[in-house]
């Protein structure tokens, strides 16, 4: 059975959500019909089915339509909408490209020092969770770009808001990580045995 859900002109993550509880109640072989209206939900929605193990198809119906279809499978059954669990690691949540108020300059110097010195701790972080400006930091012009790759390389997880580097004109430029949604980078704090917030 086809089962539609509307998300025309819903932002991250909303579509997101309503996919999971669509598929909380889904029977197993249905399939998900989520409309949406950008590119970034487009690949929230496939990253989502990727991880449940799901199928997942993209149809472009127009510039501003399109519908990716997911498969139900045994996986589904079991979905919850509580957050899923990551462990106790610790998640460094930034929400900007400078640390601390005050001098812009300044605060830039300040979250490239942090970043390097967070690559030189005994125990890295679980991940890393970038939204507002600080989605900046994970782009092709970002001074930190270099560390925050070996970072990725020691098995940090490097999150960059989707809606964030659509607003700053950016998503082709994420040179680090991969595109997350407000759903994820929620859970993820709500998972963290430890949280770092600057």
């Amino acid at each position: 059975m086809n089962v539609l859900v509307d998300c025309m002109g819903m932002t991250c993550p909303i579509p997101v959500v309503e996919a999971r509880k669509a598929l909380k109640i889904a029977a197993e072989g249905d399939v998900l019909e989520v409309h949406v209206d950008n590119r970034t939900s487009v690949e929230n929605l496939e990253k989502m089915a990727r991880q449940m193990g799901l199928a997942s198809r993209l149809e472009t119906v127009s510039d501003g339509e399109f519908v990716v279809s997911i498969e139900a499978g045994p996986a589904a059954a079991g979905i919850s909408c509580a957050p899923m669990s990551f462990g106790n690691g610790t998640v460094v949540v930034v929400g900007s490209d400078k640390l601390g108020e005050g001098d812009g300059r300044l605060g830039r110097t300040l979250m490239k020092g942090f970043l390097y010195a967070l690559l030189e701790q005994d125990e890295l972080p679980t991940a890393i969770l970038f939204y507002n400006a600080g989605a900046k930091l994970t782009t092709e012009d970002s001074e930190s770009l270099g560390d925050l790759r070996t970072l990725a390389e020691r098995g940090v997880e490097i999150l960059t808001c989707g809606t964030c580097l659509n607003h700053y004109e950016l998503t082709d430029k994420l040179a680090v990580g991969s595109i997350t949604n407000m759903y994820t980078i929620c859970e993820k704090q709500m998972t963290a045995g430890r949280l770092v917030k600057l």
